[in-house]
């Protein structure tokens, strides 16, 4: 249960962001338009912008009504940044990788679905085909989001790890599943300060693997329940999207939330002096 000086804290980190964000954005903004002679409403919100990301931040499963609605697609941008520069956690050394699907509709009325058309994409995973999209995570031993990327249902688990904006502030090991499995990624990686750690497909030559590589990777599931939260507590995949932009608010919002839970899902690791790995 968040208390009123956890809320306050987010009001006042959000505030904050927004304040320096409208700065930047009225600099930077081009006033196309202006100078055609029509009369534009130029009357201020009865709320800022911070209160527009408090409510989606504490309150993700929200039925907003209409109005509300237009002003989630205002903040989006601001929200997005809030939690990038912000909000995400650090490296240290020990990370994990995966991505879930976010489903938009039953794979049978794929066909019919208008709301993603031409956006959400056939997909597969362990369980089975879907359709929507798929949410790629990096989480560090705390449990921490260090970074993450929406795509299509149909992306290659491997491609956002080719994005060197999307691994550029992770170094160390980083374990992954199967999907992950690929010599030139991991050469890619590994020149960058990224040591990919996952195991070998059934059909492969057994490799020898150092005795805490594989320790890691059977404490990987600890992404899969990071999953799990986002998706059952901060309520990150339903089937009542309308357009695409709520879609982006509904899952920045659910991040954040995340972001802000007390207690997250995590690792204990401990390094000795002669560098062998524990973990209780």
């Amino acid at each position: 249960m968040i208390t009123e000086d956890k809320v306050i804290e987010i009001f006042y980190m959000a505030d904050e962001y927004s304040r320096e964000f409208s700065k930047v954005r009225q600099k930077y903004s081009l006033d196309e338009g202006r100078n055609d002679g029509k009369r534009r409403r130029n009357k201020p919100n009865r709320m800022s912008d911070a209160e527009i990301m408090v409510i989606l931040i504490l309150f993700p499963v929200l039925s907003s009504y209409s109005r509300f609605v237009e002003l989630e697609k205002e903040v989006a941008l601001c929200l997005a940044l809030f939690i990038k520069d912000v909000l995400l956690g650090k490296c240290t050394g020990i990370s994990f990788t995966d991505s879930t699907a976010l489903r938009v509709c039953h794979i049978k009325r794929m066909h019919s679905h208008r709301t993603f058309s031409g956006l959400a994409q056939k997909g597969k995973t362990t369980m089975g085909w879907f359709y929507g999209f798929k949410l790629h995570l990096i989480i560090n031993d705390r449990g921490e989001i260090l970074n993450f990327m929406i795509t299509p249902g149909n992306t290659d688990d491997r491609e956002p790890l080719r994005n060197e904006r999307y691994v550029q502030d992770i170094r160390g090991k980083l374990c992954g599943d199967r999907g992950y499995i690929g010599k030139a990624l991991f050469e890619m990686l590994f020149i960058n300060g990224i040591q990919l750690v996952t195991r070998v497909r059934n059909n492969m030559r057994n490799m020898l693997m150092r005795a805490e590589d594989k320790i890691l990777l059977r404490k990987r599931a600890v992404i899969e329940t990071v999953n799990d939260e986002l998706k059952n507590i901060a309520q990150i995949e339903h089937s009542r999207h309308r357009s695409f932009n709520n879609f982006i608010v509904n899952i920045l919002s659910a991040i954040a939330a995340y972001c802000f839970f007390p207690k997250k899902p995590s690792v204990d690791v401990t390094f000795i002096n002669d560098g062998q790995l524990v973990l209780f």
